[in-house]
């Protein structure tokens, strides 16, 4: 896995063999404090707007739940905020470096406090559903990340692999309930991310986290979905797409996908 790649050519390079690129510092200590700061206002002040992940409610989940497309909300200021960092140069710049030029798709906020289960390995392509070509994530670190606070897993080179049917996940690890069960030859590759650094990742590409098992750390994160401008269509949730330039475009939609991948299923793995 790529830790850090400087030029263009070289994000390129490793973003193609690797499917994952890690880039360190790409926003500064002040910019990652004011992403943390409003998202915490807002879940504080109201968390109703968050995804129904159906969590029960003793749940600490159930107070922090992750808000899905928050760029939407431009009532708000996380919404205004959300919708900066989606369009910002130094992340696009650097998926375009990597994919060619791309429409905005997705933005999320991840709050995973202390004692938060993790989510089970999965590839993010399910529930966009973008054809022809795979979407590509771009996953902020607010927060310090590692294998004690749940940072993320990633498995190098899997973005070669067809998207495969999951299986029933681990309920005592993850808040969601399918879990990718990998081929040989693959395996986990646990990331250390520092806040402000940015991992950028194929759609295909599996991907998960545990649960956060420190005592007093968050693991938040801004979490960006973007596709290529060629793509032909993309599952409803995810339209109206953005260009670089803040308006909206529309593009054919597929039957199948959404917020949890729903009516989805898979071509046979190869």
């Amino acid at each position: 896995m790529s830790i850090i790649a400087s030029t263009a050519p070289a994000i390129a390079l490793d973003y193609e063999q690797h499917g994952v690129v890690q880039l360190r510092g790409l926003l500064t200590p002040a910019e990652v404090a004011e992403i943390r700061d409003v998202f915490m206002e807002q879940v504080d002040r109201d968390r109703s707007i968050g995804h129904d992940d159906s969590i029960p409610d003793d749940d600490i989940l159930a107070r922090y739940p992750r808000f899905i497309h928050p760029h939407r909300r431009t009532d708000l200021a996380m919404g205004e905020l959300a919708r900066r960092w989606m369009l910002d140069p130094r992340i696009v710049g650097r998926v375009t470096d990597m994919v060619g030029p791309v429409y905005a798709a997705q933005s999320m906020f991840y709050f995973k406090p202390p004692t938060a289960r993790g989510q089970a390995l999965h590839q993010d392509n399910i529930f966009l559903q973008a054809h022809p070509e795979t979407c590509i994530a771009a996953w902020v670190a607010i927060d310090d990340c590692d294998a004690e606070n749940g940072g993320l897993k990633v498995v190098p080179g899997s973005h070669r692999y067809e998207i495969v049917c999951p299986d029933e996940a681990d309920p005592e690890e993850s808040f969601t309930t399918t879990e990718i069960t990998l081929p040989d030859g693959f395996s986990t590759v646990q990331t250390e991310l520092s806040a402000g650094d940015v991992l950028f990742f194929h759609g295909s590409m599996v991907h998960g986290s545990g649960p956060n098992r420190s005592a007093d750390r968050f693991r938040r994160s801004l979490i960006f979905h973007y596709v290529p401008v060629d793509s032909t269509e993309i599952s409803r949730f995810y339209n109206p797409l953005l260009r670089l330039d803040g308006t909206e475009v529309t593009i054919a939609e597929t039957a199948d996908g959404g917020a949890c991948g729903d009516g989805w299923m898979p071509a046979a793995p190869h």
